[in-house]
């Protein structure tokens, strides 16, 4: 094995070692995931250890972490949602773009920076990062909260500005004809994005269907990543960023009954990816520069966080937001985001940045990111402990909070799912289904119920179906087996979660019980007891001797499913001790 070989191992290896140590001593001080990887970042740094110092290297390989997690966002989003959500991503994401650059540039001009920088300077900071702040929202409650949504409208209005910003800087280091040239290239990604939404409507499911149908999971776990990386590459090859392009990927399957498994599926890649994002901006922190201009470099971030908190709180209570919120959603997007690592080098290898001045603003995002974490907490303890909101809701924002909140889960559709979940769906109940059947899926969501092709038993699709939210799981699987893991699954995932299941038999009943089931019905004595009454009716005995027995007789069959799990817990105890 030769040196460079030998470096990437041990640079890969100290990443895993750190996140291993670092991240869940965080997790137990409550300091959250992303301070924990910000800390190993730096520790694995070139001002610590300097175990890694290719530190631009590794921050390419974390991008791919932002990528995912975009995909993901937009997987969740359906286009009657995102539609629904133009007010805020016009109103909320061009006001606060303009009125931050404004406030940015104003001062930078008054510190004495030229014109063309100062612009440069205005529009990268006033973008906020993408990958913290949905890092933070997941911690939050999601996107699917009214503060979730309006930051996000900020965000993907930033991600859309990408293009123009860098056909600005373009302009501003090589004249008029470099932004002719951008601005004539416009046609081409509208072309692209159109062509993108056509393909996922009506030629992705039925090409899912036939890699499906081939029975072999690697080969679709390759098809998800193909997917999100290609379309990413492809909006990067036609100016976009790649981010973007992922999210435009996730849009594609947001309607697709495949989604919950490719979400899944995509999800282990996410985390580690995204977490080793966070790590190369605790890597990239020059310290050396801070001590240098420690007070200057301090007073320019609290200053940028107060101003892009403040614009983004303006903002949100002119649109209707409650106080809490705004406050919220302010100091969750005060950070400013990756993209400005982008437009800074980009602007500093066209000549129209100071070299010195691009390190300093390189490292003012970088503090402002691990400040951001800090801010968020005590903000939240402050509206804990001094705000109580007001009784009347947020009517304007009201359509923004998700629908399948507090839903049922009904795992498997086939004959004993499908009449529960038409039964759920009569009483008004939502729920979400899964079925591994891609035939069953097909024509369920042709007849309008709401299934999705998954693995029920894999924790991850469980999360992609809201699991943390559900109000509960009925398990009506078909293979007693996938039962016994599933009820295991989500015992051990979600504690308090009521979980239903089917049964085969009396001894299968006990079983499920002892691994955590809530209740639990036998398939077998139901069949017979109907059957039973129906003989007994149909010979004449009258309708409540016949009740009578029939409860009585299922009344003693459930009680010896108490009694058998109660001498098996017995056993367990003896053999424990």
């Amino acid at each position: 094995m030769d040196g460079s070989h030998s470096t990437y191992l041990i640079d890969i290896l100290a990443l895993l070692l750190a996140t291993v140590i670092v991240v869940p001593i965080f997790h137990a001080i409550r300091l959250g995931a992303i301070l924990g990887y910000l800390t190993a970042g730096v520790i694995l740094g070139p001002w610590v250890l300097g175990i890694i110092t290719e530190v631009e290297e590794i921050r390419h390989l974390g991008e791919f972490g932002v990528i995912f997690l975009l995909f993901v966002l937009g997987i969740e989003l359906k286009p009657d949602k995102l539609w629904q959500m133009r007010r805020l991503v016009i109103g909320l994401g061009v006001g606060q773009l303009l009125i931050t650059a404004g406030a940015v540039y104003g001062i930078a001009i008054w510190l004495g920076v030229s014109q063309k920088e100062a612009i440069i300077i205005g529009f990268g900071l006033a973008l906020s990062s993408t990958a913290f702040c949905l890092k933070l929202l997941s911690e939050r409650g999601g996107i699917m909260t009214v503060m979730g949504r309006m930051s996000f409208s900020i965000l993907l209005l930033q991600d859309l500005a990408v293009v123009p910003l860098l056909a600005l800087v373009a302009y501003l280091g090589g004249g008029e004809s470099a932004t002719a040239e951008s601005g004539s290239g416009l046609l081409m990604p509208i072309l692209v994005i159109i062509a993108m939404l056509f393909a996922g409507r009506y030629l992705l499911n039925p090409i899912l269907g036939r890699l499906v149908a081939s029975r072999d999971p690697e080969v679709f776990i390759a098809v998800a990543v193909l997917l999100v990386l290609g379309v990413a590459w492809i909006m990067e090859s036609v100016g976009f960023s790649m981010a973007l392009g992922a999210f435009l990927a996730g849009i594609m399957l947001a309607e697709s009954h495949y989604r919950h498994q490719i979400e899944a599926d995509i999800l282990p890649f996410r985390g580690i990816l995204l977490g080793l994002f966070f790590m190369t901006v605790g890597m990239g922190i020059d310290f050396g520069l801070l001590w240098e201009q420690f007070g200057l470099i301090l007073l320019l971030t609290v200053i940028l966080m107060v101003i892009k908190a403040l614009v983004v709180y303006i903002l949100a209570r002119i649109s209707g937001a409650r106080h809490d919120i705004a406050v919220q959603s302010g100091v969750l997007l005060s950070q400013s985001g990756e993209f400005g690592f982008v437009m800074f080098s980009a602007a500093t290898l066209a000549g129209v940045l100071d070299a010195h001045l691009s390190h300093i603003l390189i490292l003012i995002i970088a503090l402002t990111m691990v400040f951001t974490p800090f801010v968020v907490k005590a903000a939240n303890v402050l509206l804990l402990h001094f705000y109580t909101p007001e009784a009347e809701d947020d009517e304007d924002f009201a359509e923004f909070v998700e629908d399948s909140e507090q839903h049922v889960i009904v795992a498997g559709f086939g004959r004993v799912g499908a009449r529960i979940a038409a039964l759920l769906g009569a009483a008004g109940v939502p729920y979400i289904a899964i079925d591994m059947s891609q035939e069953r899926v097909k024509s369920a969501r042709e007849q309008g119920f709401p299934v999705f092709f998954g693995d029920a038993s894999k924790v991850k699709v469980l999360q992609a179906a809201g699991a943390d939210h559900a109000k509960m799981i009925v398990v009506a699987l078909e293979n007693p087996e996938q039962v016994d893991r599933l009820v295991s699954l989500v015992r051990q995932y979600y504690p308090s979660m009521p979980i239903h299941a089917r049964a085969r038999d009396r001894k299968h009943c006990a079983n499920l019980i002892l691994q955590g089931a809530t209740t639990t019905v036998s398939e077998t004595l139901e069949t017979s007891l109907r059957l039973t009454e129906e003989v007994l009716l149909g010979s004449g005995v009258d309708e409540a001797t016949v009740l009578q027995v029939i409860d009585e007789f299922r009344d003693d069959y459930y009680s010896n499913v108490v009694q058998k799990v109660t001498e098996n817990a017995v056993v367990l105890g003896e053999l424990r001790h």
